[in-house]
């Protein structure tokens, strides 16, 4: 079978500001004392301009390939009508899974070619010329790439799961605009939000039994993060009346900004992201009532159906519907489940080929958990937590199961989040 790269779908635009770091700020945000300075790591390295200024030169000049070495400008790409986005994420999940069925004789034959050109490049090295030098030319070819590899090879981490290139197409893959240092600082300096107690209440207990988190992020930076989305938020709701603490801070939000603030170089990249993901990607997770979050656990109980119909009629007979031990993970995009660089690994995924396939993310946990379920009567006490992540097996599951579903319910599927 020959392989294919997918032709996956834009991430959502958006209108966040534009420009990210600048000495000064990085400065100012130190005198803040944030748990992440903005790092010069990728400048000292080849004496480039950082990813933000990047994007600001490719917007302003209109460049294709910028000659510094830096990362690259996140791609602006016009979303396709509904229905088409629809069909083409299917088609694109369906070749994912092809793609991982064959990953390990593509990767070989891959190998072989370059080295029949003289180009005896890893994966790691293809990505860094990617996102230093950006795309040569074809935009969409070289994000389906980007996707692909990420699929297929995942991310060069050390046992933290700390990536120098994560960050930077995390940003790529959800299309996060940049956004002024300042910008973040002028929400800092506006205080206390109205939500600023609910954060209070909820910061001290996010991941509070991962030991990689807490030695890495302060609860000041989580407190300063929450609160400048807050106020983001409570802008965006103001009209025609101020809207409630309740509207502006939700569940969940402390845990999903957790694994951006751990990867990303600064808090000012760590909120961008955040609320990217959850304006452009997850828009139905943060609606007061979380219509998202139910319609996914309602579909959760379906797919399982469709995958596993023993699974699903024991856990059924034993009323056990997934609104009683998925929430969490639904949710967080199963950020709440350790360790954490394994829902690093996971968010590559997701953040690749679609936050909506987080549910068969879950799915695929519960059948790793198949034998376990089945041999007790009642499997209440092991849904409470699920067994640490792994992520490369739950994703070739997760992909597997694509093909499993009917048309109509991967449509619900992809529509959940928005």
């Amino acid at each position: 079978m020959a392989s294919h790269v997918p032709n996956l779908p834009p991430p959502a635009p958006s209108s966040t500001p534009a420009h990210l770091t600048s000495p000064r700020s990085t400065r100012t945000l130190r005198k803040l004392q944030s748990a992440h300075a903005l790092s010069s790591n990728y400048a000292a390295a080849g004496n480039a301009p950082s990813l933000i200024s990047q994007q600001r030169q490719l917007q302003h000049h209109k460049s294709a390939i910028l000659r510094d070495a830096g990362p690259p400008p996140a791609p602006v790409l016009a979303a396709p009508p509904q229905g088409q986005l629809r069909s083409r994420m299917r088609a694109d999940s369906e070749s994912a899974a092809a793609e991982m069925s064959i990953g390990a004789a593509a990767s070989k034959r891959t190998a072989v070619a370059k080295k029949i050109n003289g180009e005896d490049r890893n994966a790691k090295e293809e990505l860094e010329i990617l996102v230093r030098q950006g795309p040569k030319g074809d935009l969409s070819g070289s994000l389906a790439s980007l996707r692909r590899s990420v699929l297929l090879d995942g991310l060069v981490a050390d046992s933290d799961g700390m990536s120098q290139l994560r960050i930077y197409i995390w940003l790529i893959l959800l299309n996060a605009p940049p956004l002024r240092t300042d910008a973040y600082l002028s929400l800092i300096h506006r205080g206390a939000s109205p939500a600023y107690a609910k954060i209070r209440n909820d910061t001290f207990r996010t991941l509070a039994t991962d030991p990689l988190f807490k030695r890495r992020v302060s609860e000041a930076s989580l407190i300063r993060l929450l609160n400048a989305l807050a106020w983001t938020l409570h802008d965006a709701h103001s009209v025609p009346s101020p809207p409630s603490p309740a509207s502006i801070y939700l569940q969940g939000m402390n845990v999903l900004s957790a694994p951006f603030l751990y990867a990303a170089r600064s808090e000012a990249e760590a909120y961008t992201l955040t609320h990217h993901l959850l304006a452009a990607h997850l828009p139905a997770y943060i609606h007061p009532a979380m219509p998202g979050v139910h319609r996914g656990l309602a579909l959760l109980d379906r797919l399982l159906a469709l995958v596993d119909p023993a699974l699903a009629a024991h856990l059924a007979a034993a009323a056990l519907a997934a609104n009683l031990y998925a929430f969490p993970s639904v949710l967080t995009l199963c950020a709440c489940t350790p360790p954490l660089p394994e829902v690093l690994c996971l968010w590559d995924f997701l953040f690749a080929y679609g936050v909506h396939l987080n549910l068969l993310a879950i799915v695929a946990q519960l059948v790793l958990m198949r034998e376990d379920i089945l041999a007790v009567e009642r499997p209440g006490a092991l849904l409470r937590a699920f067994p640490p992540l792994r992520a490369r097996r739950v994703v070739q599951l997760a992909v597997s199961f694509v093909g499993m579903l009917p048309r109509g319910v991967y449509e619900e599927l992809v529509a959940h989040v928005r």
